[in-house]
Order: structure tokens, then sequence, then C-alpha cells
């Protein structure tokens, strides 16, 4: 299961980071990056029925870490997806409308705060009434979810540690997101308009804050990402965690930079032969 399963993920990555970099409409890429993750889930659970698994040590570890791991990014991206879609117009309503998704997340906290406290810290000892097939205990903060779900795919409590890898990438997404609102105020937009992918921005924007070519080293990669985005008026979105799809790329992770150096020479060579 576990090379089945590692070689799925890393197929899945990619993939995400293709639709993610190439495409610039942020709502269509997160819809068909939705519309991915259902097929490799369904593909998944397709496999766990036909193979099954070796031992009871397998099963757990396959419903406390693969398989949340892989539903949290649906998770996070339908959230994303369904806070990009409803967020309101004017500065204060989107700052009321993010806070108040932010209290979700903590109510989310607040409600499972006794399973938050056994899985970070890392405990065992209820992991078969969890974490196997058939092994569920109603007393143990079972949500609604689990009856309604398929039990030959499911545990009682994988769900809710998908939720909770899930919450913590929306939580910085928020964050991210009201962080943006209150930096926009100190800049002004101009007539560029950057009319290239976000993702070749963000490389962009990551490489010159790797060189430390702004305030001998010291601006933070949130301001330069804002100043780029007043400057070419474009919203970059949570380009953190594009940069990490950028590190997750097999190949050509700099293929933005490296088509720059190609065209820079070729205008070069141009110049020459005049």
């Amino acid at each position: 299961m576990t090379v089945y399963y590692k070689k799925a993920i890393e197929n899945l990555d990619e993939e995400i980071s293709i639709l993610l970099f190439e495409q610039n409409d942020l709502l269509v890429s997160y819809e068909n990056v939705i519309k991915l993750i259902l097929a490799k889930i369904s593909e998944l659970k397709q496999h766990v029925l036909d193979k099954g698994f070796k031992n009871q040590k397998e099963e757990i570890y396959f419903f406390k870490h693969q398989k949340p791991a892989l539903v949290s990014k649906l998770i996070y991206y339908n959230a994303v997806y369904k806070i990009e879609t409803k967020k309101p117009y004017g500065e204060k309503q989107i700052k009321k409308f993010l806070n108040k998704e932010l209290s979700k997340l903590k109510k989310f906290f607040d409600n499972n705060i006794d399973f938050y406290k056994y899985y970070r810290s890392n405990n065992s000892f209820l992991d078969e009434n969890f974490f196997m097939r058939g092994k569920h205990d109603i007393r143990l903060w079972l949500d609604t979810y689990y009856f309604e779900a398929d039990h030959r795919f499911c545990t009682s409590h994988d769900y809710k540690v998908a939720k909770i890898l899930a919450n913590d990438l929306i939580q910085v997404y928020l964050e991210d997101q009201l962080d943006n609102s209150s930096q926009k105020k100190g800049y002004s937009s101009s007539s560029l308009n950057w009319t290239g992918s976000k993702s070749a921005l963000t490389e962009l924007v990551y490489a010159l804050y790797a060189q430390g070519v702004f305030n001998n080293g010291n601006a933070d990669i949130k301001l330069i990402a804002k100043t780029f985005e007043s400057a070419f008026n474009i919203d970059l979105g949570d380009f953190y965690h594009t940069f990490m799809e950028l590190k997750a790329r097999k190949i050509n992770q700099t293929k933005f930079l490296d088509s720059l150096c190609e065209a820079l020479i070729k205008k070069m060579d141009e110049q020459d032969e005049k």
C-alpha cells in the first residue's frame, strides 16, 4: 500500500502543480483541482477495496496518515474555492467575512479539543478504535458524517484528521488574505498589468527574495509579493502555497526563470546580429 500510495500522491501533486501554474483564472483552477482530487480518491478507494491491507498496522497507518493527507487537499481547495466565490466587495466587508471564516475554524477546534490533544500528541492507545474499519465507539467523539459514509473506506476518525490538516492550511490562507487587505492600503495601482501566469510571478518574487536584493536582504516575502501585486495589478492569492507547489515539481522547478535567461540571451544575440 505504501508504494502505491506514494506514487499516487506524487502524481497528484505534479498534476495539481500543472493545473495551478498554467491557469490564470483562480476559480477555474480550483474547480479543476477539486475534480482531480476526487478522481484520485476514487482510484485509491478502489485499490483499497481490491487489495486490502497486509495487517492491522498497515490499515491504521493508512487511515491515520495517508488517506487524511489526501482528503485534506480536497477539503482545503474546496474551502478556498467557496471563500473566493462568497467573498464580498469592500474592504470592511471582506475583513469581517474573513474573520468569520477564522471563527469557524476556532469553533471546530473547540468542539474537538480532546481529539486534537490525542492526535497532536502522537498518541496511539486508541488507534484501533479511531483508525480501523468497523471498530468505532459511539462514545469517542463521532461525527454524524461517519454514519453516512462508506464504512469499507473510512474509519470513525480519519476524516477528522483530514479536517485538522486542512484547517491548518485554511487558517494560513485566511490570515494571509487579511494581511493582504491591510497592506494594500499603502500602495497605488499602476498602468502595468502582469499578463503572465501567477506561478511565474511567484517564482520571480521568491527568486528575488532568496537573492536578498531588497533592503539588504531584510525585506519580508509578504511585502515583496504585495509590492509586485500593486505594481502589476494582480492578486497572487495564496503565494505561499504556490511556492510549495513549485518545490513539489519534479522537473523544471525554475521554469519561468530559465525562460527569462533564454529570452534575454536571444535578445542579446539578435542585437549583436544587427
